[in-house]
C-alpha cells in the first residue's frame, strides 16, 4: 500500500493529488492560467500537512513529465525533485499524454490525446484502449491525411486542447472528439501506483522534463522595433 503525491503542471492547469493504495484521499486543482508559481507550492504544502495530520507515510512523488508548457513543467519537476531530495523518497515520471488517456481507459477505441503546440501542430500520441502505445509521443502537423489510414480500420477518440483545432480537418466516421479532457493529478494515480510497484523510478538528480522541443525565446515586437530604431 503506497502513499503517493502526484503533481501535474504541464498546461495552464495545475493540480496536486494524494493517493493511498490507488484511492484518492486529497486533491486540489487550479484552472486559472499562468498561476503555477503562485499556487503549486501552496498546494504541495497543504498536501504534506494532510499527509502528516492523517499519519500517512509518503512513499513517492509522481510528476507529469511532459510534453507541455516549458514553464509549467519546470516548476512542477523542480518542486517534485525538491520533495524527493528532502524526504529521501523516489521520483516517478509519467508521460503527460498517457495521463490524459488514462481518464478514458479502458476503451474499445484508440485514444489520441493532443496538446496544442502552435499553428496546426500538436503534441500527440496514440494508445489502444488499455494504454498500450501505438504511436509514440511526437510533434504532429495536422492535415487532411492525418490518421486516415488508422481511421479506415478503427475508431479513434481525439481529445485535449490540441484536438479542438482538428475537428474540421480530421474527417472520418471513425473520428470522435471529446471536449474538456485535461491532464490532472487525479488521473496519475493508477499509473503512479503501477510504476511504484515495478520500482520504475527516475534519477532525482539528473531527471529533466520531456519538452519534446528545444525552448525558443522570443523577443516582443515592440522591443524589436525599439532595437531597430537604435541601430
Amino acid at each position: 500500500m503506497a502513499c503517493i503525491l502526484s503533481i501535474e503542471s504541464s498546461t495552464q492547469i495545475c493540480s496536486v493529488a494524494v493517493s493511498y493504495n490507488r484511492q484518492l484521499v486529497w486533491n486540489k486543482e487550479n484552472f486559472e492560467s499562468s498561476s503555477h508559481s503562485a499556487v503549486l507550492g501552496v498546494y504541495i504544502a497543504d498536501a504534506i500537512r494532510f499527509i502528516q495530520e492523517n499519519r500517512f507515510s509518503l512513499d513517492a512523488v509522481a510528476v507529469s513529465e511532459g510534453p507541455g508548457s516549458f514553464t509549467g513543467l519546470r516548476i512542477g519537476v523542480s518542486l517534485a525533485k525538491g520533495l524527493c531530495f528532502g524526504l529521501d523518497i523516489p521520483l516517478i515520471a509519467l508521460p503527460t499524454l498517457k495521463v490524459m488517456a488514462s481518464s478514458l481507459a479502458p476503451s474499445s477505441a484508440y485514444l489520441c490525446p493532443m496538446i496544442d503546440a502552435r499553428r496546426m501542430e500538436v503534441y500527440a500520441a496514440l494508445y489502444d484502449g488499455n494504454l498500450n502505445e501505438i504511436n509514440p509521443v511526437s510533434a504532429v502537423i495536422i492535415n487532411e491525411e492525418s490518421y486516415q489510414e488508422i481511421l479506415a480500420q478503427k475508431e479513434i477518440i481525439f481529445f485535449g486542447n490540441g484536438a479542438d483545432k482538428c475537428k474540421t480537418i480530421i474527417n472520418s466516421i471513425n473520428a470522435k472528439f471529446i471536449d474538456n479532457i485535461v491532464p490532472l493529478a487525479i488521473n496519475m494515480i493508477n499509473e503512479a501506483e503501477n510504476a511504484f510497484l515495478k520500482k520504475s523510478f527516475v534519477d532525482v538528480a539528473y531527471f529533466e522534463p520531456f519538452y519534446l522541443k528545444d525552448f525558443q525565446a522570443t523577443t516582443p515586437k515592440n522591443k524589436v522595433f525599439a532595437i531597430m530604431n537604435k541601430s
